[in-house]
């Protein structure tokens, strides 16, 4: 009998390996794709990632919970994924910045919950097999060969286009109530705005605070926006934001990339599912990783310069399908050599498969920030 007390829950995974442990956040049944996040820290902001939508998270941490959850750190208004696995969860805030505990939080927000179960084997399943669809239940009224017939049902996520789920539905804008940007981090002060069109497939707020503090004023549009609603914004440049899912399977997104690459006048930025979706319009190709990067100290580089970062996606370009005429990689893992970033040769267009903004992560990939808006203040003085 799997559910032997009120509070016991069960791990399904596709392939019948199962775990038993303890429900902790909302009772319920939710099923999706079971992924692993390596990082110490940032369990909110994973949490609350819209390119998490839909999936199962699992901490490889210890330890999840300890600092609480507050208003401020938050990556979208509410948590992206369907379900929490973790080892043990902290019933205790330990930080003066928390509002509310962590299993509130995931109570109040409807978010179901499995803890004590043995992670450390999960994750080396999942890195044997590969990524896998489960289920977490912590409903007693379901039985084992029910719960199988429920997961039967959930789609895979190759194909799946999950976008249009988190996009935003009317634009939206975005901007510093200072116009001059103060960031430390920032070598020059901006004090004129540079307009930028953000297409959002998933935006994260923390790329939007980097845009901001970089001396943008972003206009956010929704995924499905076309050329013309981009271009009656008079942009200045173009950022085409992280997301969930297939990238391939993002259609609008690819074919406004392939207008706004054929246009060539304004700089694009593409981070994550950003970056992808420029790469397929350039005639790339996807393909799905076995297991994904998820975690905050990914080694990527070229000739050797190195950086350290925060990643999470399951896909990425095939780097065999592009183009050595016209696009340049300019980064690759270097855990397993996919590509990481690409530019086009002689056109201000560039991707990252990494998330520069961190948050949370090492900051060695903020510059690209600083390299978009460079892109637009030379676009600046070629039209003045």
């Amino acid at each position: 009998m799997f559910f032997d007390t009120d509070s016991s829950a069960i791990l399904l995974l596709e392939d019948g390996t199962y775990f038993e442990g303890r429900s902790f956040g909302a009772v319920g049944t939710v099923s999706g794709e079971v992924v692993f996040n390596t990082g110490m820290t940032g369990y909110q902001e994973v949490i609350t990632d819209p390119s998490y939508y839909g999936q199962l998270i699992t901490f490889t941490y210890p330890e999840i919970g300890n600092t609480g959850v507050n208003s401020e750190d938050n990556e979208s208004s509410h948590p992206s994924v369907k379900g929490v696995i973790a080892r043990q969860i902290s019933t205790t805030s330990s930080n003066w910045r928390h509002e509310i505990s962590f299993e509130k939080w995931l109570k109040d927000e409807n978010v179901v919950g499995i803890n004590g179960i043995d992670t450390r084997a999960l994750v080396r399943h999942l890195r044997g097999s590969g990524s896998l669809n489960g289920i977490i239940s912590s409903d007693s009224s379901y039985s084992i060969a029910k719960l199988f017939s429920l997961l039967k049902k959930s789609p895979s996520m190759s194909g799946l286009n999950l976008v249009d789920e988190v996009t935003t539905k009317t634009s939206f804008k975005v901007n510093s109530s200072c116009s001059v940007s103060f960031d430390k981090r920032i070598k020059t002060i901006k004090t004129i705005p540079y307009k930028v069109a953000a297409i959002d497939f998933g935006i994260k707020q923390s790329i939007l605070d980097r845009l901001v503090a970089h001396g943008c004023e972003v206009t956010v549009l929704p995924s499905d926006s076309s050329m013309s609603d981009v271009l009656a914004l008079s942009p200045e440049g173009v950022f085409l934001s992280n997301g969930p899912g297939d990238p391939s399977a993002v259609n609008t997104g690819i074919e406004l990339a392939r207008n706004l690459i054929e246009y060539e006048k304004l700089p694009i930025f593409g981070i994550c599912l950003g970056h992808q979706i420029l790469g397929l319009a350039l005639g790339g190709e996807t393909f799905k990783l076995s297991y994904g990067h998820r975690g905050l100290n990914h080694p990527c580089g070229l000739n050797g310069k190195v950086e350290i970062t925060s990643q999470n996606h399951g896909f990425a370009l095939n780097s065999k399908s592009l183009d050595p005429e016209k696009i340049k990689i300019t980064r690759f893992n270097l855990n397993d050599q996919t590509v990481a970033a690409i530019s086009v040769i002689d056109r201000p267009f560039f991707g990252v498969q990494y998330h520069p903004e961190a948050s949370p992560g090492p900051h060695d990939a903020d510059h690209y920030f600083n390299h978009f808006v460079t892109l637009i203040e030379e676009r600046r003085r070629i039209v003045d």
